[in-house]
């Protein structure tokens, strides 16, 4: 896994809060895209690795949400609630995942993100 040297430690503590913010969506609404949006706008500028971790937090919450948008009228045949909770747990574990990696300066790319901020 490609490692990222000479990361500061509050770099690697913001990187880290990018992805971790996605959780406050648990507590209030849109709190998953509001969250990591704070975050990154706040401390975008002053690091390249803030910047990369949070805009792949904020693709991967934004698609996240687009596809339950999406499946949500597959509900009404049942086919839609075991895809609804199959995202449920991969925003999970993804987010887990790339808060543990962050810190430690290793990439994570999130499987299924749409690349909307560049």
């Amino acid at each position: 896994m490609e490692e990222v040297k000479g990361l500061s430690e509050s770099e690697r503590n913001w990187a880290m809060l990018c992805h971790l913010s996605a959780f406050a969506g648990f507590f209030f609404p849109f709190g998953s895209i509001i969250g990591p949006l704070i975050c990154w706008l706040s401390r975008k500028d002053e690091s390249a690795w803030i910047d990369e971790n949070g805009k792949a937090a904020m693709n991967f919450q934004i698609s996240i949400l687009l596809y339950i948008i999406l499946v949500i009228p597959l509900c009404f045949i049942l086919v839609g609630i075991p895809i609804i909770i199959f995202l449920g747990v991969l925003k999970i574990v993804c987010i887990i995942i790339a808060s543990i990696k962050a810190p430690k300066g290793e990439k994570f790319k999130y499987p299924m993100a749409i690349p909307f901020i560049q």
